[in-house]
């Protein structure tokens, strides 16, 4: 018996159809893993990535943001960022409705982790624990002149396009994964006025409500990536005031952790700080179990039952 892969689509707030892929292994599953991919990305970037956490037996979802891969809309373009919180509020009841039963950890990468993480921040309910790859958090490695031109030009021109000028080359250090990059006719590299000045004004949210993190979270980041800058990301960390909280910064790593010559150590990083999650979790059930049974033994004692 294969691993098994469906695609499909489903309905947001404005009538849309946003596609997603989700991945089941042969075994008996052992928690469900939701992906939200970033700027110019869709679903189908983390080949490598499934293929490694399937054989872990968990599920894995994903979806194409709107305006990116097989999804509808303008490349790069949202009226508001509440479009992408809402989008993946859809997508997560979705997944909810067809795996209810089994723990839920929400991933994002580069501006997946932005989004991921002003989803949580807002709606931390149901999340067994968060990771960001390479999370937009700063700084970006887009010329501040096409910033200037987005925040200008957001209010009267919101879908004027500019390409981003990011570098394929800066994804990755292995040539051929490089290759690929160009020859994937999926991915984009525009970005639009309002998209601009909508990311960068939630950063700034972000980092202004990090105490109010509640969730575990890990965090991932290259120490050589010069799309999303590590530094961003290691303010935040220290920012935080949650226990559960760690980061790991690979030296010479590029942006693109799961397709970095180094993928398989930073997967292996990520399957353990799932798995002793899965294993803090089942041990929080069961010393919340064992106190309840405690309690309903001394509520019998209290009103014993006359025969």
């Amino acid at each position: 018996m294969k691993n098994q892969n469906w695609k499909g689509t489903f309905q947001v707030a404005n009538g849309l159809e946003l596609y997603y892929q989700c991945w089941h292994p042969q075994a008996l599953a052992r928690a469900v893993l939701v992906i939200v991919h970033g700027h110019g990305g869709h679903s189908s970037i983390f080949t490598r990535m499934v293929e490694y956490l399937i054989e872990c037996n968990y599920i894995i979802y994903s979806f194409d943001l709107r305006g990116h891969g097989r999804s509808p809309g303008q490349r790069g373009y949202i009226s508001n960022w509440a479009e992408f919180r809402t989008d993946l509020k859809a997508f997560l009841k979705l997944v909810r409705t067809k795996e209810p039963n089994l723990p839920l950890f929400l991933i994002g990468q580069s501006m997946g982790g932005t989004i991921a993480l002003d989803y949580v921040l807002r709606e931390p309910n149901q999340l067994q624990g968060l990771i960001l790859m390479s999370p937009a958090l700063g700084a970006l490695g887009v010329a501040p002149w096409k910033l200037f031109i987005g925040k200008m030009l957001s209010r009267i021109l919101p879908h004027f396009a500019l390409d981003t000028g990011i570098d394929l080359s800066a994804g990755s250090r292995d040539p051929e994964v490089v290759a690929a990059f160009a020859q994937d006719l999926l991915r984009h590299s525009q970005g639009t006025a309002r998209l601009a000045t909508e990311l960068l004004k939630t950063i700034d949210w972000i980092n202004a409500h990090a105490t109010e993190l509640k969730v575990p979270i890990l965090i991932l980041h290259g120490g050589a990536d010069r799309v999303t800058l590590p530094e961003n990301s290691h303010v935040f960390f220290e920012s935080l005031t949650l226990a559960d909280k760690e980061r790991r910064e690979y030296p010479g790593s590029y942006h693109e952790l799961n397709n970095d010559l180094n993928y398989q150590e930073v997967l292996v990083d990520m399957e353990d700080w799932i798995n002793r999650h899965l294993k803090k979790g089942k041990d929080n059930r069961e010393h919340r179990g064992d106190k309840e049974d405690r309690e309903a033994g001394k509520e019998g004692q209290r009103n014993p039952t006359v025969k």
